[in-house]
C-alpha cells in the first residue's frame, strides 16, 4: 500500500447529548469522497480517540470501512501508551476492516529511542496491519528522531511516517528515507505545502475535514512541483490555518463542522470554542465555502 496526497484525520461528530452522531459521520465521509480526499484516518487525535469507548471506536471504524467501500484507504488510530495494548487494538482494527494503522509514539510514558524501536518493531512483527509511524511531540511528550526512523524503515510492515514537527530540517532528514515502500507525510497543515514541494508524499490534515477539495488541490499542485501555483493557493488557505490553531485541536475544526451542521461539540475535558473566537469562526466558515468552491475548479495547465 502506498499512501499519498490529501489524507484527512477525521473529527468525530457528537450529538447535542454527547452521543456519536452517525448521520453527521456519514455526511462527513461522503463529503471527503466527493472532495477528492485520498485516504482517511479514523480515531486519531483529531477524532478524540482518547474520549471514545471501545464500542464507539468499533462502530466508527466499521461504518467508515463500509461507507468508503474500498475507494480509498482507511487508517485506524491504534497508538496507545503500552505496546501490548497497541498490538491488541491494531488486531481489532484489522478485524474491522482497516487498511493500515496510524500508530502515534506512546503518549505520556516518554520511552527512550531504543524503546521506540522495540515498540514499533513489536507491532509491525505482529503483522496485523501495515503501520504508519506518527510523531507529534507536542501531544505525546516524546520525539521519534530521524535516526530512530532510519532503524525502522526497512521493516516490510512499516509503510510510512506522519511527521508533525514543523521545522524544514526535520522534513528534509526524513525525506532521505522515502522509497516505494515508505511514504513521508506531513502532519502539519501550515507547512505541508513546503513539505510536499520538497518531496513529501502528502499530508494528513485537520483542515481537510472542512476543506477536502481545497486540500486535494493543494496536494495536487505541490506534488506536481508547481511551486508558484501551490504557494499562491497555500496563501489563500493561510487564514484557515491560523484559525485552526487558535485553540487546541480539534476545538476550532469542530466549530467549523458545527457551522456545517456536522456535530454539536466535544467531550470533556475539551470544550467548545471560546466566545472570543466566534467572529473569527463565522468569517472562516464563510471563507471555507469560498475555498471549497474554488478548490473544485479544474487546475489550469
Amino acid at each position: 500500500m502506498r499512501l499519498s496526497g490529501s489524507i484527512t484525520a477525521l473529527a468525530t461528530p457528537f450529538t447535542a447529548a454527547g452521543e456519536l452522531d452517525l448521520d453527521a459521520w456519514h455526511k462527513l465521509l461522503a463529503a471527503q469522497l466527493q472532495g477528492g480526499t485520498q485516504a482517511v484516518v479514523v480515531a486519531g487525535s483529531t477524532g478524540e480517540a482518547a474520549a471514545l469507548y471501545d464500542a464507539e471506536y468499533d462502530l466508527l471504524l466499521r461504518t467508515a470501512v463500509e461507507a468508503v467501500a474500498g475507494r480509498i484507504p482507511v487508517l485506524a488510530g491504534t497508538g496507545l501508551s503500552n505496546t501490548a495494548k497497541t498490538i491488541e487494538l491494531t488486531r481489532r482494527a484489522a478485524a474491522l476492516g482497516a487498511d493500515a494503522a496510524l500508530v502515534v509514539t506512546p503518549p505520556y510514558v516518554r520511552p527512550t529511542q531504543a524503546g521506540l524501536i522495540a515498540h514499533y518493531r513489536a507491532i509491525a512483527d505482529d503483522g496485523a496491519l501495515p503501520i504508519v509511524l506518527y510523531n507529534v511531540p507536542g501531544r505525546t511528550g516524546g520525539d521519534l528522531l530521524p535516526q530512530t526512523v532510519a532503524a525502522l524503515v526497512d521493516h516490510p510492515r512499516i509503510v510510512g511516517i506522519k511527521e508533525a514537527v514543523a521545522e524544514a530540517a526535520r522534513m528534509d532528514a526524513l525525506l532521505a528515507f522515502k522509497s516505494d515502500g515508505f511514504a513521508v507525510l506531513s502532519g502539519d497543515d501550515p507547512t505541508a505545502c513546503r513539505a510536499m514541494l520538497t518531496g513529501a508524499d502528502g499530508i494528513v490534515s485537520v483542515g481537510s475535514n472542512v476543506l477536502p477539495a481545497a486540500f486535494r488541490r493543494l496536494a495536487d499542485l505541490a506534488r506536481a512541483g508547481r511551486r508558484e501555483a501551490a504557494e499562491a493557493w497555500d496563501a489563500r488557505l493561510r487564514p484557515a490555518y491560523d484559525f485552526l490553531g487558535v485553540e487546541p485541536n480539534p476545538i476550532p475544526v469542530k466549530a467549523l463542522l458545527a457551522a456545517q451542521g456536522l456535530g454539536h461539540g466535544l467531550r470533556l475535558p475539551l470544550q467548545s470554542l471560546s466566545p472570543a473566537h466566534d467572529e473569527a469562526a463565522r468569517r472562516i466558515a464563510a471563507l471555507v465555502i469560498e475555498l471549497e468552491h474554488a478548490g473544485r475548479e479544474p487546475i489550469a495547465a
